[in-house]
């Protein structure tokens, strides 16, 4: 949608990259994952750290979701990064609206030998 693409531009516009290329799309990719899993409640078992058992028995939130742009930077000193989301979707109660926004961190580790990204719990 042009809309979405307009919201893109004004986010990278106005917060220049500064991850490697690979760490941003495995960054965005998680961001998004995480994003759908807590606005619609399908997925959150997959992450078990950022939703409790609690939290995954939740009845999904929101309808019609989509994301509208998305951007994954450094976050306030080494190995630690930001993904910032704008989306869109309907409440339970009908009610649409676009332009919300979500912010995950993550901090960067080893699991198994090999770098990863690793999504912090919401304080």
């Amino acid at each position: 949608m042009a809309g979405d693409r307009a919201i893109q531009e004004a986010l990278d516009a106005a917060w220049p990259a500064d991850l490697p290329p690979g760490d941003a799309r495995q960054l965005l990719a998680m961001g998004r994952s995480l994003l759908r899993a807590d606005a619609t409640g399908a997925g959150r078992g997959r992450w078990p750290t950022v939703f409790t058992a609690e939290g995954r028995a939740l009845a999904s939130a929101f309808a019609r979701f989509r994301i509208q742009a998305a951007i994954a930077r450094r976050d306030s000193g080494g190995g630690r990064a930001v993904v910032h989301l704008v989306w869109a979707g309907a409440d339970r109660g009908g009610t649409y609206t676009d332009g919300r926004i979500t912010d995950w961190r993550f901090t960067h580790t080893t699991r198994k030998g090999s770098p990863t990204w690793t999504p912090l719990p919401r304080t």
